[in-house]
């Protein structure tokens, strides 16, 4: 008896789970999935590998974040670019560079720009840009992808938003609301990058993918890509906005 009421305990969970999951509209999904991956803030540690063909090479570095407002990189490694700082608060974007000892301001016109010579954009990296409140969302279904079922959504910018992709494509696992892959295309709906995230793992208070994959589209038969992977992450600690400064940009380490 005890077995069969578990086993039937179980079940209404589950069936419950799915039933609250169906309701969910297609906004509410990425709000769950961006609320995850931020928090209220979040701070850590990661190693970028950008792979060419022929070779490799690797950056690590340390990142603060508060909201969707304020960002902080600095680079630990290598050693030719260790100390490098890039500052975003709002709409804005600096870097600091210790070797010249220069604060550069970095245009909105350059958020498509590759970040660090990688595959990603400046854009990408401090999240310029909100998926929740630029974008309008569609659910186009489900769909099973690398093991995870997952909600399709499509991601179309408002017309009062200043981003920088056409439109984006989400794939958002049903259990723990991870982005598990994002295809990003221009404004002729030409596919750009592709995004895939693996390796979930409990990070601070929270499970998250910690490898994240972008390919661009032209170079994906040369094998080119970035991979980012996240060694340690912290959410919700206090974090003051005077924290975020070209100030303490040349102190941060």
């Amino acid at each position: 008896m005890k077995n069969k009421l578990t086993f039937l305990l179980v079940v209404f969970l589950h069936t419950a789970f799915s039933v609250i999951s169906q309701n969910l509209t297609a906004t509410e999904i990425v709000k769950k999935a961006d609320d995850k991956t931020r928090g209220i803030s979040s701070q850590g540690e990661m190693t970028m590998t950008i792979v060419r063909t022929g070779w490799q090479r690797s950056l690590s570095m340390k990142y603060w974040s508060k909201g969707t407002t304020h960002a902080i990189i600095y680079i630990s490694a290598p050693a030719k670019d260790k100390g490098q700082v890039f500052l975003k608060i709002k709409n804005e974007m600096w870097n600091w560079q210790p070797n010249i000892q220069r604060m550069i301001k970095i245009p909105g016109s350059m958020m498509m720009q590759s970040w660090m010579g990688s595959d990603f954009t400046n854009d990408d990296l401090v999240k310029e840009t909100s998926i929740v409140t630029d974008y309008d969302h569609k659910l186009l279904g489900s769909e099973n992808l690398r093991g995870m079922d997952c909600y399709k959504i499509e991601l179309i910018p408002k017309e009062t938003a200043t981003v920088v992709w056409g439109k984006l494509i989400m794939w958002i696992t049903k259990s723990g609301f991870h982005m598990w892959k994002t295809e990003y295309y221009d404004e002729d709906n030409i596919l750009v990058n592709t995004e895939n995230a693996y390796n979930i793992k409990k990070m601070g208070d929270r499970e998250i993918p910690t490898r994240m994959e972008i390919i661009p589209q032209e170079k994906e038969k040369q094998g080119q890509k970035t991979i980012l992977e996240i060694t340690k992450m912290l959410y919700n600690a206090p974090l003051d906005d005077g924290f975020f400064t070209q100030q303490n940009m040349k102190q941060v380490k």
